[in-house]
């Protein structure tokens, strides 16, 4: 089956031409804002309307062949899906996803001309500048943290060169007619000191709470088998991991982030996650959401190495069919008579009013498409800044570590220079 490039996700099936009453094989395919039909035959579009119009997706049966998909559209046209593989039930998980996502966007049912440069424009400039000031930060922060790791490994070895002190001066300090290395009333004692400074180190190690945070949550359709079972769920993507989970939030599969080998993603709106393993079988999840540009923000902030863009979506984005002058520019065209008929303009205007009517249309504040790219570099910001601030929570935690490990070397070293001073 060969794949159009613009669509989103497409499956092959059976379309019922109701004037015919015969039904014709071809490809079911799904684009950001349009549902179409191909014919295998004579490569024509059978059916092509707009998410915006779909009133009902429900899963049917008929008289003549079972297992159907119908699609209710506005002015109650009826369209009939049936043979579709691997199952109706993906096919209607998909399409009920991107439609009621289309449904809950704030820009549903509008749609403009690409302005110029705008205060939109501006806004943008200026996020993405403090985007490069909180990168450098963060990078300043990251070198500070290597230097306190190497803090940490000097004074680890400064404690064992004191252990080691510690047991030349037991074997000096015990009684000659004893033959064993330490006296037995002092290994108790000191084997509990050991162990309490060992638990407040790991306590302070673990303590970071800030690796739990969510930076993103979106809707998503999960599944772990390919194609044939995607289900509903959503996408959490935090500091630390990135968690799977049901409609009913239950966990179901969490990559922790040094886990994940490879992010790859096929288009805008749908991508995989991989563990590889040797010896067992690779996990690998598929991703498909209409939010998924939004987690692919900051999927790329947190796994750059790891993010691998395939051919598909590649040709995706080289199409033109986000533009109103592709391959769906009559269609666009009609949505855009629609939306120009809807919206409500003056057949007169007073001649004081115009000039300020004209500078309010003209000239937006901000444009659709820049508020989705200010969405992503805020995302972006949010990753951040977040990370920020659990590199200065883990500081702190190594600070504290540090000024614990500084007092036990000194009252160590204390003692041991008292016991010096009575071998002497």
């Amino acid at each position: 089956m060969s794949r159009d490039i613009s669509s989103i996700h497409s499956w092959p099936g059976s379309y019922y031409i109701g004037h015919d009453k015969r039904w014709e094989n071809g490809v079911l395919s799904i684009t950001k804002t349009m549902v179409r039909f191909t014919s295998d035959q004579t490569k024509e579009r059978l059916a092509s309307f707009r998410l915006s119009n779909i009133m009902q997706i429900k899963m049917e049966s008929s008289s003549f062949i079972f297992s159907t998909l119908t699609v209710l559209e506005n002015g109650n046209v009826k369209h009939w899906f049936g043979s579709l593989k691997p199952n109706r039930v993906v096919v209607y998980n998909v399409l009920e996803h991107f439609w009621r996502e289309r449904l809950l966007s704030p820009s549903y049912g509008t749609k403009g001309a690409e302005p110029q440069e705008t205060k939109g424009r501006e806004l943008i400039h200026l996020v993405a500048g403090a985007q490069r000031r909180l990168e450098d930060t963060g990078t300043v922060l990251h070198h500070q943290g290597e230097q306190f790791d190497n803090m940490m490994q000097g004074l680890g070895k400064i404690e064992s060169d004191l252990g080691i002190a510690d047991k030349c001066l037991s074997q000096l300090d015990s009684p000659t007619w004893w033959a064993f290395p330490k006296a037995p009333w002092k290994t108790q004692k000191e084997a509990k000191a050991e162990d309490a400074a060992r638990a407040a180190a790991t306590a302070a190690a673990g303590s970071g709470s800030g690796k739990h945070k969510v930076i993103a949550s979106i809707p998503a359709l999960v599944s772990s088998g390919g194609e044939t079972d995607l289900k509903p769920g959503c996408l959490v993507v935090m500091l630390s991991s990135l968690e799977l989970r049901d409609t009913d939030c239950q966990l179901l599969h969490r990559f922790e982030r040094k886990e994940v080998d490879e992010v790859r993603v096929h288009n805008p709106y749908e991508i995989s996650v991989r563990q590889r393993f040797i010896g067992k079988p690779d996990v690998a999840y598929r991703l498909l959401s209409a939010k998924m540009p939004e987690a692919l923000a900051v999927l790329e902030m947190q796994y750059k190495q790891k993010v691998e863009y395939t051919s598909e979506f590649t040709a995706f984005r080289s199409t033109p069919a986000a533009s109103p002058c592709g391959a769906e520019g009559s269609i666009w065209a009609e949505g855009l008579q629609q939306g120009c008929q809807e919206t409500e303009v003056p057949m007169e205007v007073p001649a004081g009013e115009l000039s300020q009517l004209q500078v309010h249309v003209l000239q937006p504040a901000v444009s659709q498409a820049e508020a989705q790219e200010l969405r992503q570099m805020l995302m972006q910001l949010k990753t951040l800044a977040l990370e920020a601030e659990t590199e200065l929570e883990r500081h702190d935690d190594v600070l504290a570590a540090v000024d614990d490990s500084t007092d036990r070397a000194i009252l160590t070293m204390d003692k041991q220079t008292c016991r010096m001073k009575k071998l002497l």
